[in-house]
């Protein structure tokens, strides 16, 4: 999904951030507008364990030419793709190609058990299947 951009006197709402904001997008080659950002989907479902926490790191390629990806952590027993935040902080267009890495996970096990875990907390985004907007 590919940020269209809104009135510049709009503010912008993590808590109401409605599909008209975004267009969608399916391709080989997505091209993201300066100072923009696109919503994607990892191409792999996740599973978390509840003793695993892992982080979504950008991958340096793309930062150096301005790309910043962002993911929150994947929670101790969380499910799904991840919809991955994918920023151009540049002044000028950047290409992305797809089913190309654009960012890697790291996981940390823990010698024990979560006391809570995403899924016991109901989580807003367990089991997601698409591009989920904020909520």
């Amino acid at each position: 999904k590919i940020f269209k951009g809104t009135n510049k006197k709009n503010i912008l709402d993590p808590k109401n951030a409605g599909p008209d904001l975004f267009e969608d997008f399916k391709g080989e080659i997505c091209v993201i507008p300066p100072n923009s950002f696109i919503l994607a989907r990892s191409f792999e479902y996740f599973k978390i364990p509840s003793n695993v926490l892992a982080l979504c790191a950008g991958k340096s390629t793309y930062a150096r030419i301005g790309v910043i990806v962002n993911v929150t952590p994947l929670e101790p027993s969380w499910e799904g793709y991840l919809t991955i935040a994918i920023s151009n902080t540049s002044g000028s267009p950047a290409k992305l190609y797809a089913n190309e890495g654009i960012a890697q996970v790291v996981f940390f096990e823990s010698d024990e058990q979560c006391d809570i875990t995403y899924a016991d907390r109901k989580g807003k985004y367990q089991s997601q299947q698409s591009i989920t907007l904020s909520k």
